[in-house]
């Protein structure tokens, strides 16, 4: 686990099979490439570990899931290879989700921006709360979604998407992303929200684990070049990230937030 600053990756293994991944970053739970790694790692851990019989992701805090990428480290970010390796965190994260064997469940309490969108649709099942809007922002800072765009369409399609990322400065709500097809339950708080994931984990965590295993492998049909495919999506934002366009976008952005 990291220090405090630099926010942290919990994986939790309850006697009942229930494997909680919780990350944290000070930064509305932005994830540097750090946070990355380690929240992989713990998916594929937690995959493989013989007493989970579910995964739960979520992130600390009440108010933000995700903010997705880390702007601070995007600015230091310097060649190509830099900047394919850092989008090559989220892609590694989304595969980790999809090739695990177990299903994952995700606990949205709160806004996502980016790649936290990109994390929720790279689980199985999403459940949120009212407050859980989404935005896709990156054509606004000059890159574009490609690494979780294939996660994304594959849940709410192409029509939703195009509107998701064309409107890149605006927020769409949890009831939005549920008639899409991004959230599969939400609730009115989190207190509501919590009672349902819990319920949902501890009802999945008592089904036959092979059959789990095989509905997994159906829901994740037709997916199997994403390794190659999201690593591809990954150069492309790496080389935008470097461009003058992008960094005075990021260097605004900044700016207007401090």
């Amino acid at each position: 686990m990291s220090s405090a600053d630099s926010g942290n990756v919990s994986l939790n293994i309850s006697d009942n099979g229930i494997a909680t991944i919780s990350f944290y970053h000070p930064a509305q739970n932005s994830l540097p490439s750090a946070l990355l790694d380690e929240l992989t790692a713990k998916i594929v851990s937690a995959g493989n570990a013989p007493k989970t019989r579910v995964i739960l992701l979520k992130s600390e805090g009440d108010r933000t899931f995700c903010a997705g990428a880390s702007f601070d480290e995007l600015l230091q970010i310097k060649d190509k290879e830099a900047g394919a390796q850092f989008f090559s965190g989220f892609a590694r994260v989304i595969n980790a989700c999809r090739k695990s064997p177990k299903i994952v469940i995700a606990r949205v309490q709160g806004k996502s921006v980016g790649g936290g969108v990109g994390l929720a649709a790279g689980a199985d099942y999403c459940l949120a709360t009212e407050a859980a809007s989404i935005k896709l922002s990156e054509l606004a800072i000059g890159i574009g979604p490609f690494v979780i765009s294939p996660a994304v369409i594959r849940k709410i399609g192409l029509p939703a998407f195009s509107q998701l990322t064309i409107r890149a400065s605006d927020f769409q709500t949890a009831q939005w992303a549920e008639e899409k097809g991004l959230f599969n339950e939400v609730y009115a708080d989190i207190a509501s929200l919590d009672e349902a994931v819990n319920a949902l984990a501890e009802k999945l965590a008592s089904y036959h684990p092979e059959a789990l295993t095989g509905l997994k492998q159906i829901l994740w049909e037709g997916t199997e070049n994403w390794d190659e495919l999201l690593t591809q999506r990954a150069a492309i934002s790496g080389e935008l990230v470097l461009s003058e366009f992008t960094q005075q976008a990021l260097h605004g952005f900044l700016s207007g937030k401090r």
